[in-house]
């Protein structure tokens, strides 16, 4: 206490606060905690070390919130073609054309396919929110970011889907990676896939957490709640690549820096070829 004491007066000052300010943001940039805006600096790519070290191919991959084809590019760069199936899902009209223009070479992967959709709890249409074409903000919740100078005052009809019906109805019975980044509707991605869940059909699920969860309300207690309940343990997503555990909530956790996290199967044999077979924790 006495220790505090002292560090406390000493840090009473306009110097010294902006010193601690600028060291948590360095110190938190390093956990992941504001780091999930790149794909290719997020430390997303150790997601694939997990995927060939647990589980066996060929790979079914969801990216839930393709936009214009960053996280495919990751994947196609991680995984041999001819051990993967990737589904994208991607609801805004020119993005979409953007995304489809990109990956063309998915349409010759077997049992991929490019979706002009988005995903939510529930199948049906929906309000797509977005500041300018083909943004990598557009969200189906209107943000309100007028204090760094956005104004989504763009809107398209989209049509929804949920991650079950499209397992139905493509007859696609195990998802090795869901990857949702959807602007803050990730809780509503993983709720309307109950059924997948339920009947321990996917193994990993990766969502980015941030200042959309702001928008629409969704708290990281959320995500805790309902993951664990499936028996995945969720670990934040390090730049360096690292996974640090999260195995309890606290709301320390609850920090709105753009952060990527990722879900994976407690004990879970691996899925390939409609048989499984015993794997290892790797983590």
């Amino acid at each position: 206490m006495r220790l505090k004491t002292i560090l406390s007066k000493m840090t009473g000052n306009s110097y010294a606060q902006k010193c601690l300010e600028r060291n948590v943001r360095v110190s938190q940039y390093l956990m992941g905690i504001g780091s999930g805006i790149e794909v290719v600096s997020s430390g997303e790519k150790t997601m694939f070390g997990v995927l060939r070290q647990q589980f066996s191919p060929p790979y079914c991959i969801f990216d839930v919130g393709s936009n214009k084809g960053q996280f495919l590019q990751l994947v196609l760069e991680n995984i041999e073609r001819d051990l993967l199936s990737i589904h994208c899902f991607e609801p805004g009209h020119d993005a979409f054309k953007a995304l489809a223009a990109f990956s063309g070479r998915v349409k010759e992967i077997n049992g991929s396919r490019l979706n002009n959709i988005g995903v939510s709890k529930e199948p049906g249409t929906a309000v797509l929110h977005f500041d300018q074409v083909g943004s990598v903000l557009a969200s189906l919740t209107k943000r309100k970011l007028d204090h760094i100078g956005i104004e989504f005052e763009k809107t398209e009809q989209v049509e929804i889907t949920t991650i079950d019906q499209y397992c139905r109805e493509n007859n696609v019975d195990h998802i090795h990676l869901l990857k949702i980044d959807v602007e803050g509707h990730e809780f509503d991605v993983i709720t309307g896939a109950k059924e997948m869940f339920e009947s321990s059909s996917i193994d990993m699920v990766s969502f980015e957490f941030g200042g959309t969860n702001i928008d629409t309300r969704t708290f990281f207690r959320d995500f805790w709640y309902l993951l664990t309940k499936y028996k995945l343990r969720i670990f934040r997503i390090t730049p360096s690549g690292y996974l640090s555990p999260i195995d309890a909530y606290t709301e320390f956790v609850e920090q709105f820096g753009a952060t990527n996290f990722v879900a994976i199967a407690n004990n879970r044999q691996s899925h390939s070829g409609g048989k499984r077979t015993a794997k290892s924790d790797a983590v």
